[in-house]
């Protein structure tokens, strides 16, 4: 257990400085660009893989699974409170979650261990208006998709088949994002 929470811990992004992305992301959009700079790295290596079964709690602690989402493309993201480009890019996929409401399932899933009852506060005190507090204490997701580092985000098709991963911060109101993501959710 403390070998998985020292990994977990080493494992959180530490990005340099994106060239100009951070420009690009707030002429993009109506909202500043994050103050640290977000520029995951794109993985397909996993496409057309199928969502792993393994379960997680929705925001009222009762097990769901990636499943119980199917028919409608859903991004993945998994981040904890301790992870600085997690809590910096949560305001970017609330945004996105609002705006693509009606094509696309945005799921935070919480890879805290301990610590749970910071989640709900943290997301009562960020006032986000579309995700929610999905949490896996048990980091079933996060050791399904092996990256070992957070934020992680995975997209996946309305049939539960992987598209990408993103491993790393994102802005997601960015141009790159939209245009990463514009394919699968144009499909629906």
């Amino acid at each position: 257990m403390l070998a998985v929470a020292a990994l977990a811990c080493g494992a959180c992004d530490r990005q340099s400085p994106a060239s100009g992305q951070a420009a690009d992301a707030e002429k993009a959009t109506d909202k500043p660009a994050p103050s640290v700079p977000l520029s995951g790295t794109l993985d397909i290596s996993q496409r057309g893989k199928p969502a792993p079964d393994v379960s997680f709690n929705d925001p009222d602690g009762k097990p769901t699974s990636l499943a119980a989402f199917k028919g409608k493309p859903v991004l993945v993201n998994l981040w904890a409170t301790w992870c600085a480009p997690c809590v910096v890019e949560m305001p970017t996929l609330d945004a996105l979650a609002i705006r693509e409401k009606d094509r696309l399932v945005v799921l935070t899933v919480s890879q805290d261990m301990a610590n749970l009852d910071a989640i709900k506060p943290f997301f009562a005190t960020n006032g986000f208006k579309q995700i929610e507090p999905f949490v896996d204490p048990e980091n079933n997701l996060g050791f399904s998709y092996l990256t070992g580092v957070m934020p992680t985000t995975v997209l996946y098709d309305a049939e539960g088949k992987e598209v990408w991963r993103m491993i790393g911060g994102m802005d997601w109101n960015g141009t790159r994002a939209a245009a990463l993501m514009e394919e699968t959710l144009a499909k629906g």
